[in-house]
């Protein structure tokens, strides 16, 4: 039995291991049991329910999906060069929580995370966590 799971914010796709600049914002959201993924114009990457997802978080803090038989490399920041959240994602972020109660997390980043990495190991296991309560096959 899976508990009503929300949780949003901009993650980073990793489209490429090489080039930063292909490192894109992409609006993560989980709501009503469905997985939805826009990119920085508003169109939709993906929307799925929470079960027919699977990943998992590799040691680096990537956060590994499968979604419809394709994987998507999502990361909490990207590289200096990557493009930015757009306004229209930044928006419907700020939407998404405007009437909803903050997300309370029990951990918080490590030092090392929250120094050099600008805590975005944490960011993706708190999307992991999220997932796994929504019922998605990760671990």
């Amino acid at each position: 039995m899976t508990r009503p799971v929300a949780h949003s914010s901009i993650v980073h796709w990793r489209r490429s291991i090489w080039n930063g600049r292909r490192c894109v914002p992409v609006l993560l959201t989980l709501d009503q049991g469905w997985l939805r993924a826009r990119d920085a114009t508003g169109g939709e990457l993906f929307a799925v329910p929470a079960g027919q997802v699977g990943g998992r978080l590799s040691r680096l803090g990537t956060l590994l999906l499968t979604v419809g038989g394709r994987r998507y490399a999502l990361v909490g920041r990207g590289s200096d060069i990557s493009p930015r959240p757009s306004p229209e994602q930044r928006r419907a972020f700020a939407d998404f929580w405007a009437h909803r109660p903050a997300p309370v997390s029990g951990d918080a980043p490590g030092v090392l995370d929250a120094v050099f990495n600008g805590a975005a190991a944490w960011h993706t296991r708190t999307w992991r966590d999220a997932l796994a309560a929504a019922g998605a096959a990760v671990r």
